[in-house]
């Protein structure tokens, strides 16, 4: 059994870029961190206000938060995602959903959590609950994280996923917003986690499973 999921909204509410720039107050300057924050607020009620795409925005917040690391390294990265998971991402886990892909898990299935995030960002959280992972890929170059090709989003995760394991289809698949419905499709038994309203509308359409209620953002 092949058990799928998406990461951002669906397994947790919390945001890479937050947990991004905590690690930068705590451990690089809080001058720095501050900026960050003031520099951001523009775009940030712009998409709050759904003039600009939300999922979209906070994807380029996690892209640009990479250069925020100082002569990084392999030591240093794994500390940032750690610091990162454990004071935001699984602060603000979904417990719910959490428990089912450990139900899963310990049924027998194979668990995925399939991200656009960075896969260092996402490791610490699979760790936590048995998972695998299959994210957008990165490396290191003259003390600068960033990513190898684009982020592996929309079609791309589930793509990532079926080629990896050589499979035409999964068994259960787990996802929040429209960009997840590619995944979704490829699985026996879809779930729309908390998902917002393009999607529970496609999941009521479609006869889906809906797993809580659709967020409000920002």
């Amino acid at each position: 059994m092949i058990v799928v999921s998406d990461m951002m909204g669906t397994l947790t509410t919390g945001s890479p870029f937050l947990g991004m720039v905590d690690w930068v107050k705590h451990n690089q300057s809080k001058f720095e961190a501050n900026l960050r924050m003031a520099t951001i607020m523009p775009s940030y009620l712009l998409a709050k206000r759904g003039l600009i795409d939300w999922q979209a925005w906070g994807q380029k917040l996690m892209v640009d938060s990479l250069g925020y690391i100082k002569d990084a390294t392999p030591e240093k990265v794994a500390q940032v995602s750690e610091w990162m998971v454990e004071r935001d991402l699984w602060a603000k886990r979904r417990e719910d959903v959490i428990a089912r892909l450990v139900a899963h898990r310990e049924a027998g299935a194979k668990v995925y959590i399939a991200s656009s995030m960075v896969e260092p960002f996402i490791q610490p959280f699979a760790q936590r609950i048995g998972a695998e992972t299959i994210g957008t890929p990165t490396e290191i170059v003259n003390g600068k994280l960033r990513m190898i090709g684009e982020l592996v989003a929309n079609e791309k995760k589930i793509e990532q996923v079926l080629s990896r394991l050589g499979v035409d289809r999964v068994d259960v698949a787990y996802g929040d917003t429209i960009l997840d419905v590619p995944m979704l499709e490829k699985a026996d038994h879809p779930v729309a986690v908390y998902p917002e309203a393009k999607l529970k509308k496609v999941a009521q359409e479609r006869g889906w499973e809906i797993l809580g209620d659709t967020p409000s953002y920002g």
